[in-house]
């Protein structure tokens, strides 16, 4: 036990004196976070909106009032008919807002009968998908609002996330994608430059079982990992507003489960690299596209395709994001993510023992 404890102390120190595996375990993760959480957002907050009216009225002028002091809307004033396209088409409106020659007359009939014909189009520039459709459903809760409630439709609410912030999807996905390829490059870059000086041969003549060597070199990993999941968590809730609303424990067990499988991950990488260069192109470039494409991090899942749907479930980030998604987003209990948390320690377990078998067959 104390060589064990010496060799970890040795590790340590030797991560502490090299200032760029620092640079990379600890800043890499923080910039990411605030990189996706304030520069990447797929919030829609300026929609360019111009207006046609036939026949100016109070309830249209209360409605074009309504449309221009929403923080969402930038008011281009009223056009003429004929300039639609030409709005649309050099881009100084995302949106047109056509209201209807007897717009009054609808509205009553609406009031009364809850039925009629349209009172106004939302004509769209679609070119670009996220605005038109951010535009379309902020259109039609600014303008349509009143309207919908005194025709007894349906009323909308949005839970868990009811401001649709961008940040509240890339968070869980974020944290999926730094753990696995933070800890993978670390652990597996660490030790195949142990093979190449031939310092691990060294290491390999001690008293100390080959399999403590590995572990003791897994530890201050793990420790760093568990320092960059308090300062996400950190940022997450103070700077990005996430509301954690789960347990914290639940999430603070599931993340050390998906550490442990990561820097597993790591370890089977430096069974099949020789070189530094190839630990890294495996651990970094190889793991990206998968955890980014197939882990429900950028794309929903049920949109895939049918036959990449079951390859989906290899990739150990679409379990932990999911959960992490249920945990810190809807607050849900942990009897509701016990099958992804069952998942990961499976995968965790296989993981961790093909990599020591793997490692200890090509130590020998």
């Amino acid at each position: 036990m104390r060589g064990f404890i010496k060799f970890v102390k040795k590790e340590t120190l030797h991560i502490l004196r090299d200032s760029r595996t620092m640079l990379i375990a600890l800043l890499m993760p923080v910039v990411q976070i605030l990189l996706f959480g304030f520069a990447i957002s797929t919030e829609v907050n300026n929609v360019n909106v111009a207006v046609v009216v036939p026949k100016w009225s109070e309830d249209i002028r209360q409605s074009v009032n309504k449309l221009a002091a929403n923080p969402y809307i930038t008011y281009k004033g009223a056009i003429a008919e004929h300039d639609i396209d030409r709005f649309l088409r050099s881009g100084q409106a995302d949106a047109i807002v056509f209201f209807a020659h007897d717009y009054d007359n609808i509205i009553q009939q609406w009031k009364t009968n809850a039925a009629g014909k349209p009172s106004m189009q939302f004509i769209m520039d679609a070119s670009n998908t996220n605005v038109a459709q951010a535009g379309a459903g902020y259109l039609g809760n600014i303008l349509a609002g009143e309207l919908q409630q005194s025709a007894n439709l349906v009323e909308t609410h949005m839970l868990f996330n009811p401001q649709m912030k961008s940040a509240f999807n890339f968070v869980p996905g974020i944290m999926g994608m730094v753990f696995i390829l933070i800890c993978a490059i670390l652990t597996s870059v660490s030790i195949v430059r142990e093979k190449e000086t031939g310092t691990m041969d060294v290491l390999l003549v001690s008293p100390v079982r080959p399999l403590s060597i590995i572990l003791a070199k897994l530890v201050p990993y793990f420790a760093l990992s568990c320092i960059n999941l308090a300062s996400i968590l950190l940022l997450a809730h103070y700077m990005l507003e996430i509301p954690l609303t789960g347990n914290l424990g639940s999430i603070i067990i599931v993340s050390l489960v998906y550490l442990v499988l990561s820097l597993s991950l790591g370890l089977l990488v430096s069974t099949v690299a020789k070189t530094q260069v190839v630990a890294l192109l495996v651990s970094a470039a190889v793991m990206l596209m998968p955890i980014v494409m197939l882990s429900g991090m950028m794309f929903p899942i049920e949109n895939m395709p049918a036959v990449l749907q079951p390859v989906s479930a290899i990739v150990p980030a679409r379990w932990y994001i999911e959960a992490m998604r249920k945990l810190m987003i809807q607050g849900a209990p942990f009897g509701l993510i016990m099958k992804d948390f069952i998942i990961l320690v499976f995968m965790t377990l296989g993981l961790l023992a093909i990599a020591l078998k793997n490692f200890k067959d090509k130590l020998q």
